[in-house]
């Protein structure tokens, strides 16, 4: 299993408890696998995550990197993001997955809308080809899991009404 995370972390406990929002996190999962948005590509490689806000803090759980291909996920294939330093490319966390490799994005998300209970990360060619350039977009040279699309993704919250388009 690969796992493509950018960013360094630290883990400060090993194991995370059930969630309430685990049935609901699995329950939209298994959907987008159905659609084939989330899930494992012809070479192996996962693809696609979901977080969930915990509570009114900009804290959340996320899916763990490399688990796309799996039909059902337990806490144990889940982290809760309990820090993050844009700056320093870098996340604490609790669980004992390694974190998405899009964590970092998902954190730009919930600080940029303190309203957004979750995210849902997932690949449509399709989609994507019909919105890119209409929809406000990030930089297309900026990479996957970096400080700089975390940048991105706040400055699209800042000068685009993102919620509306």
């Amino acid at each position: 299993m690969s796992h493509y995370v950018k960013f360094t972390y630290a883990r400060t406990r090993a194991e995370i408890p059930a969630f309430d929002e685990l049935v609901g996190l699995n329950a939209c999962r298994r959907r987008l696998r159905a659609l084939r948005v989330i899930g494992v590509d012809s070479n192996g490689i996962g693809f696609g995550n979901l977080s969930v806000r915990d509570g009114e803090t900009n804290n959340f759980y996320v899916t763990g990197s490399a688990t796309g291909g799996l039909p059902e996920l337990t806490a144990a294939d889940c982290v809760r993001v309990v820090a993050y330093d844009f700056a320093s490319n870098w996340l604490r966390y609790e669980g004992a997955a390694i974190p998405s490799s899009e964590s970092l994005t998902h954190a730009a998300i919930y600080e940029s809308d303190p309203s957004t209970s979750a995210v849902i990360h997932c690949h449509e060619s399709v989609l994507w080809g019909t919105l890119v350039d209409r929809v406000p977009t990030t930089s297309k040279s900026v990479a996957y899991g970096t400080p700089e699309m975390a940048y991105e993704i706040m400055r699209l919250f800042k000068a685009n009404d993102v919620r509306s388009r």
